[in-house]
């Protein structure tokens, strides 16, 4: 049984425009387990959500079903981080990217914090480890990250197809631990396969729910659907 301890609400923008939108979307989402509320801003096109569930699911059930999201903010204020993944295997910049995963990380009580870790793009397949290693100092990877912090026992299983290459691998889980925020941010996020792959980034704090509504990123001046499919070209999903 799920504790109430483990439900959080989390924002979602969603393109909507009417009734028919909002109930579209209930029943996309209808067969997820562990969602105890879903509210709607048509206006705003904003989603709220009320649940146990890792957003990863959330979003790539609603790409299913033919929408976009985009997670706008989770937990109370200063409850959440993110992390992006990337890896230090010699790339082509030119046709590639970097990033081969992304952990969303949300603290639900004062003894359990939420990580959505989702791995895309790894070139083994197999069970993989994520780890909090004691600084961030990703300079040279996994080498300059420190001490192991904390280690996750629940394997990320990554035995899915990648839909970057077919020759790659995906996979995902929903990992806790009982460490609070305020503790991580800084530290570096390791997912490895035993000492002969890694992907590492450094856990940065991100909003909290209702603390992120702006439609045009002042740095960039594009939308935030603009934001998104570079987003999506750079394989943060």
């Amino acid at each position: 049984m799920t504790a109430n301890s483990d439900f959080y609400e989390a924002t979602y923008a969603v393109p909507m425009h009417c009734s028919d939108c909002t109930d579209d979307i209930k029943k996309c989402l209808k067969d997820i387990s562990g969602i105890k509320d879903l509210q709607f801003n048509i206006k705003d096109q904003m989603m709220s959500v009320n649940s146990c569930v890792a957003p990863s699911i959330i979003i790539n059930a609603l790409r299913d079903c033919g929408r976009d999201a985009i997670i706008r903010g989770a937990g109370k204020p200063n409850s959440s981080a993110v992390a992006i993944l990337e890896t230090f295997e010699p790339i082509d910049y030119r046709k590639d990217t970097a990033v081969r995963g992304l952990a969303r990380i949300v603290q639900v009580s004062d003894n359990k914090t939420l990580f959505d870790v989702t791995v895309n793009g790894v070139p083994f397949n197999g069970n993989y480890h994520a780890k909090i290693h004691a600084n961030g100092n990703v300079t040279e990877g996994v080498k300059s990250a420190g001490d192991v912090y904390h280690k996750f026992d629940e394997p990320i299983e990554c035995n899915d197809v990648s839909d970057l290459d077919k020759s790659l691998y995906s996979g995902q889980n929903f990992l806790s631990a009982p460490l609070p925020i305020w503790d991580l941010i800084g530290r570096s996020f390791v997912v490895s396969r035993g000492d002969d792959y890694n992907i590492v980034g450094v856990i940065a704090r991100s909003a909290g729910v209702w603390e992120n509504d702006k439609q045009v990123c002042a740095c960039t001046g594009k939308t935030v659907w603009e934001e998104r499919k570079d987003a999506l070209k750079n394989n943060i999903k």
